[in-house]
């Protein structure tokens, strides 16, 4: 099932009655910050898994 512009402009104009325009700007901005968050923890949590630090080795061999 696949959203045409039709669909999409018909469910924009619901949201509009529904919310307002106040408050959807205001939903808008908060998904934005929040994806925007998500986006930094998971880049923050990738580039930590890399930094492997040699030196705490604890498979040592005689």
């Amino acid at each position: 099932m696949r959203l045409g512009p039709l669909e999409i402009i018909l469910i924009l104009v619901l949201a509009l009655v529904l919310f307002g325009g106040k408050k959807l700007a205001g939903v808008g901005k908060a998904l934005g910050q929040s994806i925007r968050e998500f986006k930094k923890e998971v880049g923050d949590g990738k580039d930590g898994e890399k930094q492997d630090d040699p030196s705490k080795d604890t498979d040592t061999k005689a």
